[in-house]
């Protein structure tokens, strides 16, 4: 009989916890700010900058903030910085006079957030580690952290609000874990972001990840800080799916693969067709892979 009460209280108790967890994440606060104040972080060679902004910009459009030369992370060092900015999508363009400092240049993306300190709460009681912790950088403060599945991102917090507009075409952060972690990854990046599941495909074609007799689960999810696409898979990518970390969406996307190649870029993928879209793989000058993809094309 005793030893039956102890097992009925920690079951009570786990349950419990996770109630109270559970609690928590669906009352913690809204951090994010918006879609167009999440960027894409692009480290490239100094010499390769001026090379990968002319065809960054001639590709999408937009523009560039000035290039500064600064130290934007906690330890020594040097970088070029810039904004580019454009109509699908926000690029961090860093090209390091001095050694990168780990774990720096593993980082996907950064999100601006409304309240760092909140932010970073948020994130480790959705599981999240916290692999860089909060720095100072001449703009405001930042930090790195890690979900479930080793996906890194950085969250900003600027002493200044900025004010961007608005894309015209929301870019997607891609995701790629394994089926050992995608569950867990989800759940954490769900309660951190208040977003929602937008489509779980179990079955989709794997000719989105360079395979065409196979299938792999697409996971696209949509919250504040825009949209993500998690792709699960076996890790049997071949190149160059699995280097990209943002897919654009574009209008005309043979339109916009001339504009690429005529400024520099290389085709990596022709066009393919899968479920609702159509997609290309390009490699910018420097050596940053992208996805753009059209959807709902005409032909």
């Amino acid at each position: 009989m005793q030893v039956k009460l102890i097992k009925v209280s920690l079951v009570l108790t786990l349950l419990a916890g996770q109630m109270m967890g559970n609690a928590w994440a669906s009352a913690s606060p809204e951090v994010a700010v918006a879609p167009q104040y999440d960027t894409s972080h692009v480290y490239v060679a100094p010499a390769d900058v001026d090379r990968f902004v002319k065809s960054f910009l001639a590709t999408f459009g937009g523009q560039s903030t000035p290039q500064v030369v600064v130290n934007v992370l906690p330890t020594p060092s040097s970088t070029t910085s810039q904004l580019l900015q454009t109509p699908a999508g926000t690029v961090s363009l860093f090209g390091f006079t001095t050694p990168v400092p780990h774990p720096f240049g593993q980082e996907r993306n950064g999100y601006l957030v409304k309240d760092l300190d909140v932010a970073i709460k948020s994130a480790r009681q959705n599981g999240a580690d916290v692999i860089v912790h909060d720095f100072p950088d001449p703009i405001g403060r930042d930090a790195v952290i890690q979900w479930p599945g080793g996906v890194n991102m950085q969250l900003y917090w600027h002493s200044k609000t900025p004010s961007y507009a608005a894309f015209q075409t929301i870019p997607e952060n891609r995701v790629y874990v394994s089926s050992d972690r995608a569950d867990t990854f989800i759940k954490s990046f769900l309660g951190f972001s208040h977003g929602k599941v937008l489509v779980d495909d179990k079955h989709a074609s794997a000719i989105d990840i360079g395979r065409t007799t196979d299938t792999y689960r697409r996971v696209d999810i949509e919250s504040t800080f825009g949209r993500m696409m998690v792709l699960v898979t076996d890790g049997h990518l071949p190149y160059p799916f699995g280097h990209e970390t943002t897919g654009y969406q574009v209008v005309d996307l043979p339109a916009t693969l001339a504009k690429a190649s005529g400024s520099g870029a290389k085709v990596l993928i022709e066009p393919f067709s899968t479920k609702g879209r159509r997609s290309a793989m390009v490699e910018f000058p420097g050596g940053y892979i992208a996805e753009l993809h059209q959807l709902n094309p005409a032909q």
